[in-house]
């Protein structure tokens, strides 16, 4: 073929669309910075798409309502845990590393600023919108205690601890690991832990439990 020294000419049509899972990824960090910024009552549908950069027919065809926005921030925020914290490998580490990596795990995400943030607005809306408080404490809460517990019941089946009862001792846990820290920050007595003060905190945690429960 003779060379004619032409640039070939752009096909016409429209652009290439974003994939539609592409576009939600924007939608929910746009949302996740308005519900970090603003309370519920005061983030707008249309205002989120307009921080996403996205067409109001977009927004409300892939996220139908303000209450989806604030699961899907919350979900995506869950996954992120799922992901970060391998169950399967824990059973190869010893049983303080194992239980120490799960408060750890589990501290990062309670007492990141983000996940505070959210409770925050749970809570303080939990009158006017009790749906995302029920959300969140079912999605966010229950999800995160699940974990360890399921991994105390089975430190009780094998035998290397002694428990009376995992769920009521998953609580007990993540109280100790969280609470304090978690309430001094919603009060505005001290700042969230940086990562190294929630390893430490894991560290003695889970010393602590475990000196009074190793079988």
């Amino acid at each position: 073929m003779r060379e004619t020294g032409i640039a070939p000419r752009r096909p016409r049509g429209r652009p290439q669309v974003r994939p539609d899972d592409e576009t939600l990824g924007v939608i929910v960090d746009a949302a996740r910075e308005a519900f970090l910024s603003y309370s519920f009552a005061d983030v707008s549908m249309v205002s989120v798409a307009q921080r996403a950069c996205v067409s109001t027919k977009t927004m409300y065809r892939l996220v139908p309502t303000k209450a989806d926005l604030f699961r899907k921030v919350v979900s995506a925020r869950m996954e992120q845990f799922v992901l970060e914290l391998d169950t399967a490998a824990l059973d190869a580490l010893p049983l303080d590393e194992a239980l120490t990596r799960i408060l750890a795990a589990q501290g990062e995400l309670t007492l990141s600023a983000d996940a505070t943030a959210l409770y925050r607005l749970a809570v303080t809306e939990r009158d006017r919108f009790p749906e995302i408080a029920r959300f969140f404490f079912e999605n966010a809460i229950e999800p995160t205690a699940l974990v360890l517990e399921v991994w105390l019941r089975k430190q009780y089946e094998r035998g290397t601890l002694k428990l009376a009862d995992p769920k009521l001792a998953s609580g007990m846990l993540r109280g100790m690991m969280i609470m304090d820290p978690q309430r001094a920050a919603l009060l505005v007595q001290r700042p969230l832990p940086d990562e190294a003060e929630i390893a430490a905190r894991a560290r003695a945690c889970a010393a602590l439990f475990l000196d009074g429960c190793r079988a």
